[in-house]
């Protein structure tokens, strides 16, 4: 007589289907990553349901992965997306033991997750579709070649044919998709090619990458930030691959006559090269979403002057490769401010991480109304025809930097009593700052010494030497700009349009 099979699958049979889920779900993502390297699209399945999240998040979240994870904010977002795909896929690896259809509906789900994900994105293509597709077909046949091969275990726990059929499987399951995802990065041949042609690119130098003499103050961050460590805040979660032959951009719409630019093009104009402090609008107070390079690039204003813009326009929507877009006040490119399409940092090719070959720098924005990376498209606009990629999500449409100050020294370590150095940065981008002032556990303020000013449209540092006495105490600073606006003390976070308040720091002496 035939022993009634428990409903329930054994234990044994469950971990293993859990396990089959997974390993089919990293051969879909493997063979995804190939057909996306072989298509020429960036969408594979994570950064399609990725970038469709970056898109569709609410401006508290976006400020709350910043505060949590800093520049490291994408990578925490795939991290996390392969976390939640690895549970669902392990949920149904084990109904598909029984039910391959259940296990199947949702490896199905997650497929058609990343394929309309991957129609949101104006980089996809007509093909962007097309690797979260193969990534799902394929997660499906691996799916039911480990549930077929699971099956009898759950009338038989002991059969060990089955159970090395199992891990046979799970084997070369696991060596192929190690394969795929390293083949997926070989036929991604597009970063190499572009890494290779930034690395053999030759640009105008700047006469000198040395800072302007004095203006570093004793104690404070570099005057100078090195491209490596410069903050990165964007909504690219894979990064734009452009080469420089093959860039154009095109400067359109409420203009006498329209632009194209070659690469080519932008080198044969004259060359600037100029000091620019950029801070990010999501920098909290005393935040490090700021940093000061030398940018070299094109004047803006040339170019925006030779396509002759109509009286009636009053902005410029910049767009990215990736689908971005921002939305710049016409009058800030058209001053003196000398904002700039930039193809150098210090003295070397953009990276690509920062808008490699072309962006665009603007003195006294926060960059989410003007700094736009991977520029490929300007048209001249009104702002009540369009809005910017973030103005819809609860951000301002003009975007001026707010009159701010850090300190940087002390840090948290305890200090020994006497004299200590208290240094920081101020910053005010094409206004200037005139004044720093510290005080301790709300005392009056003391007036610190200001390092050289290089430019209104750079940050400046400052130190101020204090006494300090044994017990816990309280640092603040403020900021006087050139125009004699004290610093907004009454703090207000990031959003809508930047953070206010005083930078303050606990110190413990003696």
């Amino acid at each position: 007589m035939k022993q009634q099979a428990d409903p329930k699958a054994p234990s044994g049979t469950r971990w293993r289907g859990a396990v089959g889920g997974i390993l089919a779900a990293l051969a879909g993502l493997a063979v995804g990553s190939v057909a996306a390297g072989i298509l020429g699209t960036p969408q594979t399945p994570v950064v399609a349901i990725g970038s469709a999240f970056i898109d569709r998040v609410p401006p508290w979240l976006k400020d709350l992965a910043i505060s949590w994870f800093g520049t490291h904010d994408k990578t925490a977002l795939r991290v996390g997306i392969l976390i939640v795909v690895v549970i669902l896929a392990a949920v149904g690896g084990i109904l598909a033991v029984r039910r391959y259809w259940a296990g199947a509906l949702i490896t199905i789900g997650l497929s058609a997750v990343a394929i309309a994900a991957a129609f949101t994105r104006a980089d996809s293509g007509q093909t962007g579709f097309l690797p979260s597709a193969l990534a799902g077909g394929t997660a499906l046949i691996i799916l039911r070649m480990f549930s077929r091969r699971l099956e009898p275990l759950i009338d038989h726990p002991d059969d060990a044919v089955s159970r090395r059929g199992f891990l046979q499987l799970s084997g070369g399951v696991a060596l192929g998709s190690a394969a795929f995802a390293l083949l997926g990065k070989v036929v991604g041949g597009n970063r190499a090619a572009v890494a290779s042609a930034r690395k053999q690119l030759q640009l105008p130098q700047p006469p000198s990458l040395t800072p302007p003499a004095g203006v570093q103050a004793d104690g404070a961050v570099p005057w100078a930030t090195p491209n490596d460590d410069f903050y990165r805040i964007d909504t690219a979660l894979s990064v734009p691959q452009i080469a420089p032959a093959d860039w154009k951009l095109r400067i359109h719409g409420m203009v006498d006559r329209e632009l194209t630019l070659s690469f080519d093009d932008l080198l044969k104009r004259q060359v600037i090269h100029k000091w620019v402090t950029l801070t990010c609008v999501s920098n909290e107070v005393g935040g490090d979403l700021i940093g000061n390079a030398l940018w070299s690039g094109v004047v803006l204003k040339d170019l925006l002057e030779e396509a002759g813009p109509s009286k009636d326009a009053d902005a410029i929507q910049s767009t990215s490769k990736d689908g971005f877009t921002a939305g710049t006040p016409l009058p800030t490119l058209l001053d003196d401010r000398q904002a700039m399409l930039a193809f150098a940092m210090n003295g070397q090719p953009l990276p690509v991480e920062h808008g490699f070959p072309v962006r665009i720098v603007v003195p006294g924005l926060y960059g989410y109304v003007s700094a736009t990376k991977w520029l490929v498209d300007i048209e001249v606009t009104r702002f009540d025809q369009f809005q910017g990629y973030w103005t819809p999500r609860g951000w301002s449409e003009l975007g001026p930097i707010k009159l701010s100050s850090r300190i940087d020294v002390p840090g948290g370590k305890k200090l020994d009593p006497g004299p200590v150095t208290v240094a920081g940065v101020a910053w005010d981008q094409h206004v200037g700052v005139s004044k720093v002032e510290v005080r301790v556990d709300g005392g009056p303020w003391q007036q610190a010494t200001l390092a050289t000013d290089a430019s209104i449209d750079t940050w400046r540092q400052w130190h101020w030497t204090w006494d300090a006495p044994r017990g816990n105490h309280v640092l603040q600073v403020r900021a006087t700009d050139d125009k004699g606006n004290a610093q907004v003390e009454s703090s207000a976070p990031p959003a809508p349009n930047g953070a206010t308040g005083l930078h303050t720091v606990n110190v413990k002496v003696g």
